[in-house]
């Protein structure tokens, strides 16, 4: 609240202090510093203490470094410091603004851990450290993250503050701008939205990176990051980056380079006809370029005890009030102290005046005595001196009574005197003391946070000017062929000649094959009664056997794909309900083990699910989706099952379900141990199901041999003797599509 500094980072830059590693000073092994807070104020282990410090000389972690490092002390690219044997520090010249005033008794001073010496409770802090470096922290029921600000603007607010001490929060957030991060970036909330957050001391901040164009090319352009966003690993946006341009997801960036020297500078090539501003709009969303800064400023407040804070959470006004009321209390103990000294001094200066009017009493006396102390026996007896000034005019060589160092001894009487009256009347008028605390924060202004040598770093801009975009926008629209096997294998591939030679792991088969644009979507549906859909360029490329279903969708254990559906408008057209009371031209059918069955639109999986998928059944406990079947409703619907029967009726008899659903009995099943071994839609005689009997026999079931009748009954009996045990996969085939741009 007062230095803004955690209990090891105190002692850290007061050990340095009291080592008299200043800003002038030759650094020191960082392992001397370390050790000596350890054995003196810090016994909490080495590493905890060295890595506070390191992150005090890290110019990406504060936005005013305290410690002035020599040697690696890490980087944005997460790259840890060398070990503390190596690297050397001292304090940076902004330290000194925290320091100062600590041998004035300007502020409490405790027992060190073990009672052999004292450390500060908290130094006399000249810079509201609390706002210009920020804080963050988690304590027993409280945390805190402050962001760092631009130091120029905290002192213009202090000022203005000590002009009008009426300004409320909003008001001084229009002098503090926002926070103003060590690496730079842009903060895209608006200047109400920071008010806002300045006067309840919570909310969010979006930091994200800056770039700028660079050349263009032929047959390339290229776009440079210059900033990152704050806490942002560099190295790992870098590789976030380079998964998304290899994996070919946004096909307009073709690959980045990380060619920073001193500052960041990420160079993007895009392809020459790249619209930039919707490749960075891709990256700030799906890369760290973009992150958020959760603000708390919860905040320790002094309490009538030293040492104790209360915590409360503050807004812009009560922070920068209590750090002034902070400032005065150090001004008026600094003021004690001068004045204590002073008046030291004064009663010995008047001792030596005094001493030069008896002077050769004063010698003869001496003279005449056994010795110092009876010495001063007899001056304190015979003279009108007290024991200091008697002490002091024995210290004193007997050249300093001379008549010129008389003179001087009174001239410096006379000033001492006139600096204590003028002391004394600035503790009396808290007027003036207000007016040095103002010189003082101007001082420190001008001297860390001129706008030439030290410019805000964070740029805002409010207005609202992302770009819309969707993922069409960076799918090149071309043909592609899905295939997906029996085991749940899948992959991508532009053209297949062969569909019999098709790469498969041994045992494998190929269950569905579907074409379509990239940009089209395909359904994988299970035997859960869920459906998953992605977007054709979303499944993995591959000419070998591609990747399991699981790399892009989270199914569960037991959990299989029993259909494919592609839903490419050139393949499955008019599946859009023509009024919302009216079922769809093109739709599904599914088929449950148990006998049930339900018809379902199609529409609902146009766009891509999340990896947990959308439910299209809910078949009942323990039964499974056996199939799933692209109908219009005018076709014969054809089941089988284990007992030997099967069932013929219309599609159409079916009920179509606006949601998820058990369904309606397709055909009824007598024995337990009875289910559906297999389906399909007819479309006519030639359109049939083949089953296989456990005589190791196939047979057929068409229209054209049996009779069509309602749904729900027992169906006919194909099979006197033995079961149907399975159907016949159906070959795979690849529906042709309509030309592109008039080309096959």
């Amino acid at each position: 609240m007062r230095d803004g500094l955690k209990p090891v980072q105190r002692r850290i830059l007061y050990t340095m202090w009291r080592q008299r590693l200043t800003a002038d000073a030759k650094p020191r092994k960082c392992a001397k510093v370390v050790g000596d807070v350890m054995g003196n104020y810090h016994p909490h282990g080495d590493t905890a203490i060295y890595d506070t410090l390191v992150r005090m000389a890290q110019p990406f972690s504060l936005r005013y470094p305290l410690v002035d490092g020599a040697g690696n002390f890490g980087s944005l690219d997460g790259d840890a410091a060398a070990a503390m044997r190596y690297t050397e520090c001292r304090l940076a010249p902004i330290s000194a603004e925290l320091l100062d005033e600590i041998d004035q008794q300007t502020v409490p001073f405790r027992d060190a851990y073990d009672g052999s010496r004292t450390e500060p409770v908290v130094l006399p802090a000249r810079l509201p450290n609390l706002l210009v470096n920020g804080a963050a922290g988690i304590a027993v029921g409280m945390a805190t993250n402050i962001p760092p600000h631009n130091l120029g603007e905290i002192a213009d607010a202090l000022l203005l503050l000590l002009d009008d001490p009426n300004l409320d929060s909003a008001e001084l957030a229009r002098r503090v701008r926002g926070p103003d991060f060590p690496t730079g970036g842009r903060i895209t909330n608006t200047p109400e939205e920071l008010a806002g957050i300045y006067c309840t001391g919570s909310g969010t901040i979006r930091v994200r990176a800056t770039w700028e164009s660079g050349p263009v090319r032929r047959s390339s352009r290229t776009v440079y990051v210059t900033s990152m966003p704050y806490t942002v690993n560099k190295a790992q946006a870098v590789e976030r980056i380079a998964e998304i341009a290899a994996s070919r997801a946004l096909p307009a960036l073709l690959d980045v380079r990380d060619v920073s020297a001193g500052d960041v500078r990420i160079a993007l090539e895009l392809r020459a006809d790249a619209d930039e501003r919707l490749v960075m709009a891709y990256l700030l969303k799906h890369t760290p370029l973009q992150t958020t800064f959760p603000v708390n400023m919860t905040c320790l407040v002094p309490t009538g005890q030293a040492g104790v804070g209360r915590p409360e959470r503050l807004g812009l006004h009560e922070l920068l009030s209590h750090f002034l009321r902070f400032r005065l209390e150090v001004v008026t103990s600094r003021l004690e102290h001068e004045l204590a000294g002073l008046r030291e001094r004064i009663h010995i200066l008047e001792g030596f005046e005094r001493a030069f009017g008896m002077l050769d009493a004063l010698i003869a006396l001496i003279r005449s005595s056994d010795g110092k102390a009876d010495a001063a026996a007899k001056i304190v007896q015979l003279f009108p001196l007290d024991a200091e000034q008697t002490d002091a005019i024995l210290e004193l060589r007997i050249y300093r009574l001379a008549r010129l160092e008389i003179r001087r001894i009174r001239e410096e009487l006379t000033a001492k005197r006139t600096r204590a009256g003028e002391i004394q009347g600035l503790l009396r008028d808290e007027e003036r003391r207000w007016g040095i605390v103002r010189d003082e924060i101007d001082e420190v202004r001008r001297t860390h946070a001129d706008a030439a040598t030290n410019p805000r770093r964070t740029t805002i801009d409010g207005a609202d000017d992302d770009v819309a975009f969707s993922a069409d926008d960076f799918i090149v629209d071309e043909d592609a062929i899905v295939l997906v096997s029996a085991d749940g294998w899948i992959k991508r591939q532009k053209e297949v000649r062969d569909l019999s030679a098709t790469r498969l792991r041994e045992g494998d088969t190929l269950l569905a094959g579907v074409a379509g644009s990239t940009r089209s979507t395909v359904a994988f549906f299970s035997s859960f009664g869920v459906a998953y859909t992605c977007r054709l360029i979303d499944v993995p490329a591959s000419t070998g056997y591609g990747e399991p279903i699981q790399r892009l969708f989270k199914l569960r254990d037991g959990e299989r794909v029993v259909a494919v559906l592609g839903l490419d408008p050139r393949v499955t057209p008019s599946i859009a309900a023509p009024a919302e009371d009216q079922e769809p031209a093109n739709h599904a059918l599914a088929v449950t083990g148990d006998g049930n069955g339900l018809r379902f639109g199609l529409e609902p999986f146009l766009e891509p699910s999340t990896r947990a998928g959308r439910r299209f059944a809910r078949p009942a406990g323990g039964a499974e989706v056996i199939g799933v079947a692209p109908v219009t409703g005018r076709e014969t619907l054809i089941a089988a099952t284990r007992q030997g029967r099967a069932m013929l009726c219309p599609v159409g008899e079916v009920n179509f379900l606006s949601g998820p659903g058990r369904g309606v009995r397709v055909v009824k099943l007598d024995a337990s141990d009875d289910r559906v071994v297999g389906f399909t839609a007819s479309h006519g005689d030639r359109d049939l199901l083949s089953v296989e009997t456990s005589r190791g026999a196939v047979q057929t079931i068409s229209t054209a041999k049996y009779t069509v009748t309602g749904r729900g009954g027992r169906g006919r009996v194909l099979l006197q003797r033995g079961r149907f045990t399975a159907a016949v996969p159906r070959p795979v085939t690849l529906p042709a599509l309509e030309p592109r741009d008039g080309k096959a």
